[in-house]
């Protein structure tokens, strides 16, 4: 696996790594693994970790010797623990796919060739995987969508998706955590706040978490909506074994 990642200087203050070009779980877990053993190692010089679908970047609080530093993180990529050092969890997430929500739902429905019920189904009953977090604080980037469920963004993005939105685009499904522009199609929404600044985790969800989606009726939504603002809300979640 060494020879598969590249240290690259990146900037004055930081190292860019990066791996194999592909959407893979074995790769997203590979990168949370190094990443919680260089912050054992380097907890006090480092800034911020930056992650991607195959890269990792490390931002440092002071200047240091690139060759030097290159160098002890190969050998600490060398050494690593490939067990998983993180707890992982499986995140309920209550979805209404009414199509006042999902109001692309049945331009869709026409496209696949399949009933709405049938989009419904294919996309609750899989288990996504988190890869990482980006575009807006909280949206979520979920790989494993089911292929008959893939399709190119729009054309023309809308300049205001509602929060909360749940939606399909390439070979992916996200959740808009608030108003936003977006080119995805959308296909319901969540009543759950994926994003809540005034939190010490402003995000409860990690990179290497799964989410599985619950279809719930506009009733649901409804009372989970005034719960989420009451703060009364508990979200389900399940511990990952590996």
């Amino acid at each position: 696996m060494i020879n598969e990642v590249k240290f690259n200087r990146f900037g004055e203050k930081a190292i860019l790594l990066t791996w194999k070009n592909e959407i893979s779980p074995k790769i997203i877990e590979d990168i949370n693994n190094f990443k919680s053993s260089i912050l054992k190692k380097r907890k006090t010089q480092i800034a911020d970790f930056i992650i991607g679908y195959n890269s990792l970047l490390i931002k440092y609080n002071d200047d240091f010797n690139f060759s030097q530093e290159i160098k002890e993180l190969k050998g600490f990529y060398e050494k690593r623990n490939v067990t998983s050092q993180n707890i992982k969890f499986r995140w309920e997430i209550p979805v209404c796919y009414d199509t006042d929500f999902g109001f692309d739902m049945e331009n869709l429905s026409e496209k696949f060739n399949l009933s709405v019920d049938e989009i419904i189904c294919k996309h609750s009953s899989a288990d996504y995987t988190v890869y990482f977090i980006g575009f807006l604080p909280g949206f979520l980037y979920l790989g494993g969508l089911n292929t008959s469920l893939e399709i190119n963004r729009k054309a023309t993005p809308l300049l205001n998706v509602p929060k909360g939105s749940v939606a399909i685009g390439g070979k992916q499904t996200g959740i808009y955590p608030n108003e936003s522009a977006g080119g995805w199609h959308i296909i319901g929404r969540t009543p759950i706040d994926f994003f809540n600044k005034n939190e010490d985790i402003p995000c409860f969800v990690n990179s290497g978490d799964q989410l599985r989606f619950k279809p719930i009726s506009l009733e649901e939504f409804k009372r989970i909506e005034v719960e989420m603002a009451l703060s009364q809300y508990e979200i389900t979640k399940t511990v990952i074994h590996d």
